[in-house]
């Protein structure tokens, strides 16, 4: 499994994702999952996924063949798209025939091939937009109610992110709620492990502005880990019935 969170403000985006996949206490692997299409200044567009990894390794092989396919239009290329509805409708689509596909031939062994995705970016002159995508292919928006989306093992890392997340937050603090999200979550569900991916899109910028991988030795991560627990149990202290 993974957890994957991707946060839309006023200053611009940050996402976040962890690279575990699961098939067994003896059978974990680290696989990347967040992928980032950019033309600097022109375009920028990131896929977080989470799910089936079969399916979600075919869904972004086939979102780049499109895009280096020499007869790509707008139709076919998240690259070529007008919009981001447009970037959304193409990764559903393509994510709810590769499942089709996928299913058809895994019918017999009774295999989960659900998988999701966050897109997110901003074309120059657009709207920068953030979307769910679901298994079947259609999506929702993230809003002002809602400015954070999460797939994969979302329920241990939401409660952070209900109490503290606002659309005027820095993108600083937002990197911050989006570690403690994790952490938390790393925490309570082996499914979820390290090295994570970070990403930082200023809005109009139309290109990644910061991009990290965070290792499981990382002294910053360890440090803002051990400060959290030493808060709540601070916090748990001091509350009375």
């Amino acid at each position: 499994m993974t957890y994957c969170v991707g946060l839309l403000l006023n200053e611009g985006m940050v996402l976040l994702s962890d690279t575990r996949t699961n098939a067994g206490l003896d059978n974990i692997a680290t696989y990347r999952k967040m992928f980032l299409f950019e033309d600097p200044g022109e375009r920028i567009i990131a896929i977080l996924t989470a799910g089936s990894l079969s399916v979600t390794q075919t869904t972004i092989a086939r979102i780049r063949e499109a895009i280096d396919d020499n007869e790509a239009t707008s139709e076919s290329s998240i690259m070529l798209a007008p919009t981001m509805l447009k970037v959304a409708e193409i990764v559903g689509n393509t994510l709810s025939t590769v499942r089709n596909d996928i299913d058809s031939k895994m019918e017999a062994s009774k295999v989960s091939t659900a998988a999701s995705m966050i897109v997110a970016g901003q074309r120059r002159g657009g709207a920068m937009r953030m979307f769910l995508v679901y298994p079947e292919g259609n999506f929702i928006e993230s809003t002002e109610d809602t400015p954070f989306l999460q797939i994969g093992e979302h329920k241990y890392g939401k409660p952070i992110l209900d109490r503290v997340v606002r659309m005027d937050m820095s993108l600083e603090d937002a990197q911050k709620a989006m570690l403690l999200s994790m952490d938390s979550t790393l925490r309570s569900n082996l499914s979820v492990g390290m090295p994570l991916d970070l990403a930082v899109i200023r809005r109009d910028d139309c290109r990644v502005s910061e991009r990290r991988r965070i290792e499981k030795n990382d002294p910053d991560f360890a440090r803002m880990s051990q400060m959290w627990s030493e808060a709540l149990r601070d916090g748990f202290t001091k509350i009375t019935l």
